[in-house]
């Protein structure tokens, strides 16, 4: 089972759900597969959960799916039990286990070994953290956590490697723009101002 085929099967279940991606190959399999500007990439290693949980307690009638890897998830699991204690409950945690460091040649992680994500998130206090063991059973988790209203933590383990894909056409800057505008639309409101006065 690979990342890009998961991915596959929920690019058109998602809605206009807000997807926070995490350094590494999910952020290009997704935007080839649901380019919108209703997703946001972070460059640093780990802070993706630390985002999406900004947003869903920010946006709190809006669905955050954090797309996380099994390395970037580790660099930050005091972010879980930041999770579980606030419990947005629009709030969906995926993490593609593939046991490595992809994007840095591939050096192994913890969940080569003993170390189980999901049981992690389990005992940080998330309400709902499974694992898919195939495509129809991630794309059932994302569709019931996307009905429900329960923090949610999936984790997929996946093969390594990820296609021959053109590299994302938008920098990181205007990314950034174009998500907070993306925002403004859908929620009716102003999040960029300027500092310039009224003339």
């Amino acid at each position: 089972m690979t990342r890009f085929e998961c991915l596959k099967a929920i690019a058109d279940k998602v809605g206009d759900a807000l997807v926070v991606c995490s350094a590494g190959g999910a952020t290009t399999d997704w935007y080839h597969l649901r380019p919108s500007d209703g997703n946001f990439r972070s460059r640093t290693l780990g802070l993706v959960s630390s985002i999406g949980l900004g947003l869903a307690l920010s946006l709190p009638d809006r669905k955050v799916i954090v797309l996380d890897g099994d390395g970037s998830a580790l660099m930050n699991l005091c972010g879980l039990p930041t999770a579980a204690f606030a419990a947005p409950g629009n709030l969906i945690h995926i993490v593609f286990d593939n046991h490595v460091y992809e994007s840095s040649m591939a050096s192994i992680t913890a969940t080569a070994g003993p170390t189980d994500l999901v049981a992690v998130a389990r005992g940080a206090g998330f309400p709902r953290a499974v694992w898919a063991k195939t495509v129809d059973e991630f794309a059932r988790a994302v569709t019931d956590a996307l009905a429900g209203s329960q923090l949610t933590f999936i984790g997929v383990r996946v093969e390594l490697g990820r296609p021959d894909l053109p590299p994302i056409d938008v920098d990181d800057v205007e990314n950034k723009y174009r998500f907070v505008r993306h925002i403004e639309r859908l929620e009716g409101r102003q999040i960029f101002g300027t500092s310039y006065p009224d003339a």
